[in-house]
């Protein structure tokens, strides 16, 4: 059982958002699990799974998303080549660099992540946990 049921990441503009996440969330193994324009969001789930959650859209009580100071979602790739893809793609679509993919051994010794924002200037991570080559 995942500790996490969902989580959610606050975007201005719905239609934006789509195909930035939709491309990132396929080379994660996420499909889609619900998109509702009209309510203003969308969301994700594990294909194997219902849970966690990853839901994007318009904040609930009508601003502006805002990021968090120090508030990060990090994602869990399989392969430390599907963190270079999720960062290559983020960064087509507009997202922003906020750390380069690569090894961060001062995390632990197989720690691989890249760091980047999206379209709204949330802080997102993807990281694979295993040595090379041990997935």
């Amino acid at each position: 059982m995942s500790v996490i049921s969902h989580v959610c990441l606050g975007t201005a503009d719905l239609a934006r958002a789509i195909p930035f996440y939709a491309a990132l969330f396929e080379e994660l193994g996420l499909r889609l699990r619900f998109h509702e324009p009209d309510n203003g969001w969308a969301g994700w789930m594990p294909c194997d799974a219902d849970r966690p959650l990853v839901i994007v859209g318009r904040p609930w009580d009508g601003a502006a998303p805002n990021p968090g100071n120090g508030l990060m979602t990090a994602l869990t790739a399989r392969s430390r080549a599907s963190v270079d893809r999720c960062h290559a793609l983020a960064l087509a679509a507009g997202g922003t660099c906020e750390g380069a993919p690569g090894l961060r051994p001062h995390y632990h010794p197989a720690y691989y992540g890249a760091y980047f924002r999206d379209l709204d200037g949330n802080k997102l991570c993807v990281a694979c946990h295993e040595p090379e080559g041990g997935v």
